[in-house]
């Protein structure tokens, strides 16, 4: 319930024309609150993976809950000034997330500590399946009730806050769990940004989650024909079914591979479909199609490395770990812009595809050549 809620940003791209059609912007400037949500929110969960051990679950899933409704409360007000949309969704949304996400994957991965993968994937699977919901429900709100996309926000910021307070309250670590003491002694941010393996892992994620990132804000217009508004919301949703199927299944196949060579794995099937997108993407069969294999995709992205690093650092410091490590972020939420920019320079997203493409081949590249390093990595 917590991960469906915060994932809800993952539908931004269903409001992004009525937004154009209210605020007269652009379609570069309208990403703004994505891509502010995507630098505020890993910048937040660098801090909550070392808070987190010392203050609870409880009370981090609560507080970081409250903030993320009361930012799309805040964002209901972007008719006044389009400042406060991107204030609200972008900041103080982020802020709540950065807060309340990291939670149930450090509690899950204490719960079942031989299954890293598999119970990593369905830990997230709600945050990028519950965008599914999420923009069928603020579609239909939209479409069928003709609200404005700020009344839409002004609704969900009620539920969110509600449900992800609600479910917040029962997270807790294993009362086992909470008599063991690491004996490992603490890694700072200095010795981890410069050990190999920790940026090697970075950049690689950095490059998968800007790919992701440009498909899904800009997905809603990346098809141009009949039944536009409709397919569209349909591909959002195909997209977030697929990114939560993604995260259980590319976490299930990381429990039975090498960190290397399913990082590998995930990264050129991302290539090979971000390649022929642009031949594809003129019906709406193969939109539908590049729709759901870039969401499942994108998904593993968001499992594969945080077990990765569980499996270098272990899961007593995967919090801390997986915070610095998700700061990849804030650089990849830049793609979503850019790629937006593109559009409307050139009027076409081909040239944003095909530089994405070869952005992946080049994290292959860095990953093979650092394979050894990454497979024998554990425990670092």
């Amino acid at each position: 319930m917590m991960q469906m809620c915060l994932g809800a940003t993952y539908s931004w791209s269903i409001y992004v024309q009525p937004l154009k059609a209210l605020t007269g912007l652009q379609q570069g400037p309208v990403q703004v609150p994505f891509t502010a949500f995507y630098f505020i929110f890993p910048l937040t969960m660098m801090m909550t993976g070392t808070i987190l051990p010392k203050i609870g679950p409880r009370i981090c899933a609560m507080s970081g809950g409250f903030l993320f409704g009361s930012g799309w409360l805040i964002a209901s007000l972007g008719y006044k000034n389009f400042l406060l949309t991107t204030l609200g969704i972008g900041v103080v949304s982020g802020v709540g997330a950065g807060i309340a996400y990291i939670v149930p994957i450090a509690v899950c991965i204490r719960w079942f500590p031989h299954s890293k993968g598999l119970v990593t994937g369905i830990a997230v699977a709600g945050f990028g399946g519950g965008a599914a919901l999420v923009s069928q429900i603020g579609g239909y709100l939209m479409e069928s009730m003709n609200k404005t996309p700020f009344e839409t926000f002004f609704i969900f910021g009620l539920i969110f806050m509600a449900m992800v307070v609600t479910a917040g309250s029962t997270m807790h670590f294993p009362e086992n769990d909470l008599k063991i003491v690491s004996r490992k002694k603490d890694v700072t941010f200095r010795e981890m940004i410069s050990h190999p393996i920790f940026q090697i892992l970075y950049a690689a994620m950095f490059i998968g989650l800007a790919a992701g990132f440009a498909v899904n804000a800009n997905l809603k217009e990346l098809f141009d024909g009949e039944n536009m508004v409709q397919l569209g919301i349909t591909g959002v949703s195909l997209f977030a079914l697929a990114n939560a199927c993604g995260r259980i299944g590319w976490g299930m196949i990381f429990d039975k591979m090498q960190s290397a060579s399913v990082i590998k794995v995930n990264l050129l099937f991302q290539a090979l479909v971000l390649m022929s997108a642009p031949s594809l993407l003129g019906t709406a069969t193969g939109f539908l199609l590049i729709a759901t294999l870039t969401g499942f995709n994108y998904g593993g992205v968001l499992v594969l490395f945080v077990s990765t690093a569980s499996r270098c650092w272990g899961a007593d410091r995967v919090s801390q770990i997986y915070g610095w490590l998700f700061s990849s972020n804030i650089p990849a939420s830049l793609s979503p812009i850019l790629a937006g920019l593109i559009f409307d320079t050139f009027h076409s997203f081909d040239l944003a595809l095909y530089g994405l493409s070869a952005l992946l081949f080049v994290g292959i590249l860095l990953v093979h050549k650092h394979s050894s390093s990454l497979n024998n990595a554990a425990k670092v």
